[in-house]
């Protein structure tokens, strides 16, 4: 919060804290990267077509994949682009993650007609909780930049049509499944998370 009560443009840091942590101690381990398809040689093109903060498509491109961020708010598009450009600078293994990533602005719906990635994670903003509390304050202010993602049905649509192996839906563990769609071939679950990945 700023000294007014108004919530702060969060900062994309994706060398330090709990990224830093996390990328350390997760890796291939991570249920994102076996919900994607990652490991036995398998390196899947990716694109992430809710870019937001840019954690999970570092993740995966510090694996070794080549990742394609879309970002459709012009504020957050901005915020990543900082953050890319001061990861590049913070030496030469950040370098590397950074040189596989390709941050594109606009709505992914556009995007993807003209992509055929092996595989598009869709993380769209997630159904309110009940107890607001427990949303971590740099998610309150990425929703206060992006608002509500009322389009994605049609945007998890638009990623089945362009995939070619798999399209991955990050989602609420215990969240009613997304309107529209049918079941996932199968689920990746974390402790509060679940990764719905539909096969096509």
């Amino acid at each position: 919060m700023t000294a007014s009560g108004r919530l702060a443009q969060p900062r994309i840091d994706f060398v330090g804290g709990a990224l830093g942590h996390r990328l350390r101690a997760g890796g291939p381990r991570e249920p994102l990267a076996k919900a994607v398809g990652f490991g036995n040689g398998h390196r899947p093109t990716i694109v992430d077509a809710t870019a937001g903060l840019g954690r999970d498509a570092f993740l995966l491109a510090a694996l070794g994949l080549n990742v394609t961020l879309i970002e459709r708010s012009p504020a957050v598009h901005a915020l990543l682009a900082d953050g890319l450009a001061r990861a590049s600078e913070a030496g030469p293994d950040i370098a590397v993650i950074v040189a596989r990533m390709t941050l594109l602005a606009g709505d992914a719906k556009h995007h993807l007609a003209g992509l055929r990635p092996d595989v598009v994670l869709v993380d769209p903003m997630h159904p309110p909780r009940q107890k607001s509390a427990l949303v971590k304050q740099e998610m309150r202010e990425l929703r206060a930049l992006v608002g509500a993602d009322l389009d994605a049905p049609a945007l998890m649509q638009a990623a089945l049509a362009a995939a070619t192996n798999r399209v991955v839906l990050k989602w609420p563990l215990r969240a009613e499944p997304m309107r529209g769609l049918e079941a996932p071939h199968h689920q990746v679950l974390s402790k509060t998370l679940r990764f719905d990945v539909f096969m096509v």
